[in-house]
């Protein structure tokens, strides 16, 4: 291959024209808006010519040359501040978030972020600055973590895109200390009460309310259900999307391991069965607002649209609607279900997560060692004292 006819020119794509160079001991790679003709070649090359004399005489402005580029901040960062970069930041990752997520770093970055250090210049924040400023914050750790976790996201990129040279969060977290945490709340729904509340529902209610019930799904993923979804045959419903109020369409699960298969047992069946006449004809999804046909919105508009006037007229003490999620588990493990399949029903990562939140549902009714002494005990005949 013959050698470049113009060094640090290249073509960059069909419209435009690569030119590299180095400021500063480092290497900078900027686009120019050219075909790459032969003749637009040469001009950029004069153009890069015109750089590297600027730069030699010391009159190089970035900024000037290429003020679209992130070098124009790098190598100018007085004029780049935090509240910038962070504005920036957020809508660089609005396409690889999801929109719930989207939605909490831009509370937490317009709401406390921003006011706290938007004036100060990107390069100049430091881990002092962070830790006096949560320090002085009246909440929990896991409010603080929360707070942290998209500013230190954010000063990571930084880091990557030379903007600061050391992201000063990167290892760092803050603890302070604090009295037990108190148990995860689970309140479930009695038997009396989920008989009930079914009893006072009505068709398309009553069918998602037998579902959430007997199903430990989540209200995002029941929302996102689709008939397609459901495999009849095997008596399967596969769960592998959610949507919640912050989403325009559906999104992944909340997490890898929510991405399962749940079984599907009779009263679910005749439950979706029936729900055939309220949706099937009407879209892809199973449960629809019946007021309005559509896909529900969200778990707020689920729980103000019908729950809280359910619970009402059923006379049961008010709980969330994802206190359904927690009288299935409580409801299978008292039963004495196996408690690694009550897991994989509820998606979660492992069976501790399980055991941890529903230890005192887990069934302790069985004699401990009964039936490995019936099934191994028996070659050691009688024992006398």
């Amino acid at each position: 291959m013959g050698r470049n006819k113009y060094p640090g020119v290249t073509t960059g794509s069909a419209t435009s024209i690569a030119i590299s160079f180095y400021y500063r001991g480092q290497k900078c790679r900027e686009r120019i808006r050219l075909q790459p003709t032969p003749s637009n070649l040469k001009r950029a090359a004069n153009h890069r010519a015109a750089i590297l004399l600027a730069i030699e005489n010391g009159t190089f402005d970035y900024s000037v040359t290429f003020p679209n580029s992130k070098n124009a901040h790098k190598f100018s960062p007085t004029q780049y501040t935090v509240k910038t970069y962070l504005a920036e930041w957020l809508a660089n990752k609005e396409p690889t978030i999801k929109a719930s997520t989207l939605r909490d770093y831009r509370k937490i970055i317009h709401n406390l972020v921003i006011p706290q250090f938007g004036e100060m210049t990107l390069h100049m924040l430091t881990r002092a600055d962070v830790r006096n400023w949560v320090a002085s914050m009246d909440c929990s750790n896991k409010r603080i973590i929360n707070i942290l976790s998209p500013l230190r996201a954010a000063l990571q990129d930084a880091q990557h895109d030379d903007l600061i040279p050391v992201n000063p969060l990167f290892g760092w977290t803050y603890k302070r200390n604090e009295p037990p945490k108190e148990k995860t709340y689970v309140d479930p729904f009695n038997a009396e009460e989920q008989a009930a509340i079914i009893k006072a529902a009505a068709g398309s209610i009553k069918n998602q309310c037998i579902v959430f019930f007997w199903t430990g799904m989540r209200t995002s993923e029941l929302i996102a259900l689709e008939w397609t979804d459901i495999d009849w045959k095997r008596k399967k419903i596969k769960i592998n999307k959610a949507h919640t109020y912050a989403a325009k369409n559906d999104e992944s699960t909340k997490t890898k391991s929510s991405n399962r298969e749940i079984d599907m047992p009779p009263h679910v069946e005749a439950a979706l069965i029936n729900q055939k006449l309220h949706t099937l004809l009407q879209g892809e999804k199973v449960f629809l607002n019946p007021r309005t046909s559509k896909q529900w919105t969200g778990d707020q508009q689920i729980r103000k649209g019908f729950w809280i006037p359910l619970l009402k007229k059923a006379g049961v003490r008010y709980r969330n609607p994802y206190q359904t999620r927690h009288t299935f588990a409580s409801m299978m493990l008292s039963a004495g279900e196996n408690i690694a399949w009550v897991s994989a029903q509820m998606g979660h990562s492992n069976v501790l997560i399980t055991a941890k939140t529903y230890a005192r549902w887990i069934s302790n009714n069985e004699q401990h060692g009964a039936k490995a002494a019936e099934m191994y005990g028996q070659h050691l005949g009688n024992i006398d004292k």
